[in-house]
């Protein structure tokens, strides 16, 4: 079984964004930890399964971050599932969660769970925008919804998601400093060797999403910055 606590580095690949055999061979032997499996909207039973089908021609540990219940499937190593701390709408926080484990709950093998507390901090994202995050919030409010996760909660992640913008390296340091058993991990506009070494600096683990699909080869270089 893999331990994602010790994970630094990690892909994050949407389904329902083109990737070619060639880019997905590089990003799955660069050494990232993990490559996730998730995105905002499109996401569907049937392009879930052939992205695992595909990456399961590789030996990195795979992850589905689940988006909607439909499409749930067997075959991954973990599935993570958010829930939007920071979310106007109690359906993101626990409203779907409920639901779903009403329908696979008796089928669900909790050591492959792992719940994941949100704070998203790009309003103008789609997934702010979906989850109606209330993003426009001072560092204080961020910390105490990293205290929840860890001390209220007992969350093995607390993740801040600027979601395709680059966030405050400063705000990430601070966050830092609130979580000890909780581990941090950080999403969100890193295109760079300098941003993924910056925020890796603070973070527990660095999400690599977007720029996958913009920059590759810059991408595949923030691996060796956070895993030196």
């Amino acid at each position: 079984m893999y331990d994602f606590r010790e994970w630094r580095h990690v892909f994050k690949l949407d389904p329902n964004k083109d990737l070619d055999d060639d880019a997905l061979e590089a990003i799955c032997e660069s050494g990232t930890d993990a490559v996730i499996v998730g995105g905002s909207d499109g996401v569907t039973l049937d392009n879930t399964l052939n992205l695992l089908a595909r990456i399961r021609r590789f030996s990195v540990p795979c992850v589905l971050e689940i988006s909607n219940a439909e499409s749930i499937t067997p075959g991954f190593d973990f599935y993570f599932i958010p829930t939007v701390l920071n979310s106007r709408d109690a359906k993101w926080v626990i409203g779907v969660h409920h639901e779903t484990l009403k329908e696979y709950g008796d089928f669900i093998d909790w050591d492959e769970v792992a719940v994941e507390g949100y704070c998203i901090l790009n309003g103008d994202s789609k997934a702010g925008k979906l989850t109606q995050a209330s993003a426009d919030i001072e560092e204080n409010d961020v910390i105490a919804y990293a205290r929840m996760a860890q001390h209220f909660f007992s969350l093995p992640i607390f993740y801040v998601e600027y979601s395709g913008m680059y966030g405050d390296p400063k705000l990430v340091e601070q966050v830092s400093k609130e979580l000890s058993s909780t581990r941090l991990f950080y999403g969100g506009g890193i295109e760079t060797i300098d941003q993924a070494e910056e925020m890796g600096t603070y973070a527990d683990t660095i999400v690599v999403g977007n720029s996958i699909y913009t920059n590759l080869s810059e991408a595949l270089k923030t691996v060796h910055a956070v895993k030196k």
